[in-house]
C-alpha cells in the first residue's frame, strides 16, 4: 500500500502545479512523460514554502515554517512523510541526488521573507536571488540530466541564469502586491514610491542579459526537457515584453499578464520551432 500513498503523493503536487500556475504547469506537460512528475514534485515542495511566508497571515508563519522545515529534514534522512508534498520531493531529491546545498539556500531565503522587506544591496539581492531561484533551476536541471553531472557543470550556469530572469520578471510583475500587501522591495537602488522609466528599463536590462545567457544552456538541454524549457522561456519572454512597453507608473499599480488566446500562440509557435529542429 506504500505504492498507492506514493501516488497519492505525487497527485498532490500535479494539483498544486496546475492549481497555483497554469502557465508553469503548461510547460511541465511540453516535457518527457518519464520526467513530468519530478518536476512536479519540486514545484509543489517550493510552492508551499513561499505560501508559508507570502500567504498565512492569521498564523504564526515562523513557526509554520519552522514546523515545515524540521518536517523537509525528517522526509529526505527518513525517505518518506506523512505530508504528501513532502513525500513526493524527498522521493525527486533523493532520487536524483539533489544536493542538501541547494535546499537549504532555498529555505534560508524563503526565511528571510518572514522579516526581511528591504534589500538596499547587489548582494544582498543577489544572494536572495540564488537561494529562491537559481537552486530551484539547479533541482530541475538535476532532473533533466538524469544523474550525468558532466553534462549538469556544463549547464549549470545557464540553468542558473534562466532562474534568475523567471524570479526577475516575477518580481516586476507582482511589484504592486509584493510593496503594498507584504510591504517588500526586492529590487536595490530602485524607488519604487517614484519608479521611473529609467529605474525600469535598468532592471529589463539586467533582466534581458539574464535570459541571453539562459537560452544558450536551453539549446544544449536534453531533448526530453527542451521543448518544456522553451516553452516556460517564451512566455516569460512575453511577459517581460509586455512589462517593457508599459508605462512605470502603472507597473505599481496593476499586475501585467499574458492572455490565455496568447498562451495557445506561444505555444504553437514553441513547438513548430522545436518540430523544426530551430532551438
Amino acid at each position: 500500500m506504500k505504492a498507492l500513498f506514493d501516488k497519492i503523493s505525487n497527485d498532490c503536487s500535479k494539483i498544486v502545479t496546475q492549481t497555483y500556475s497554469t502557465s508553469f504547469s503548461t510547460a511541465v506537460k511540453m516535457l518527457a512523460p518519464g520526467i513530468r512528475q519530478d518536476i512536479y514534485n519540486i514545484y509543489g515542495f517550493v510552492r508551499f514554502a513561499d505560501e508559508i511566508v507570502d500567504s498565512f497571515h492569521d498564523y504564526d508563519k515562523e513557526a509554520l515554517f519552522t514546523m515545515f522545515e524540521t518536517d523537509l529534514k525528517n522526509a529526505l534522512k527518513n525517505k518518506i512523510s506523512l505530508n504528501p508534498i513532502l513525500n513526493a520531493f524527498q522521493h525527486t531529491a533523493n532520487k536524483y541526488n539533489i544536493p542538501d546545498e541547494l535546499i537549504d539556500a532555498f529555505m534560508n531565503s524563503m526565511r528571510l521573507d518572514l522579516f526581511k522587506k528591504v534589500y538596499t544591496t547587489k548582494e544582498d539581492y543577489h544572494q536572495y536571488i540564488y537561494g529562491s531561484a537559481d537552486v530551484v533551476g539547479l533541482m530541475c536541471l538535476k532532473v533533466f540530466v538524469k544523474g550525468n553531472n558532466e553534462v549538469y557543470e556544463k549547464l549549470k550556469h545557464a540553468a542558473m541564469k534562466l532562474g534568475s530572469a523567471f524570479q526577475k520578471v516575477n518580481f516586476l510583475r507582482d511589484l504592486k502586491a509584493d510593496f503594498e500587501d507584504l510591504d517588500r522591495t526586492y529590487f536595490p537602488n530602485a524607488d519604487l514610491n517614484n519608479l521611473n522609466e529609467k529605474s525600469k528599463q535598468d532592471i529589463i536590462q539586467d533582466i534581458e542579459q539574464d535570459f541571453a545567457e539562459g537560452f544558450e544552456g536551453i539549446k544544449n538541454l536534453p531533448l526530453e526537457a527542451k521543448f518544456g524549457v522553451y516553452t516556460a522561456y517564451i512566455y516569460y519572454r512575453t511577459l517581460l515584453t509586455k512589462l517593457k512597453k508599459t508605462p512605470s507608473t502603472e507597473i505599481k499599480h496593476t499586475r501585467i499578464r499574458v492572455p490565455d488566446y496568447q498562451k495557445v500562440s506561444l505555444l504553437a509557435n514553441c513547438y513548430v520551432k522545436y518540430r523544426l529542429n530551430l532551438l
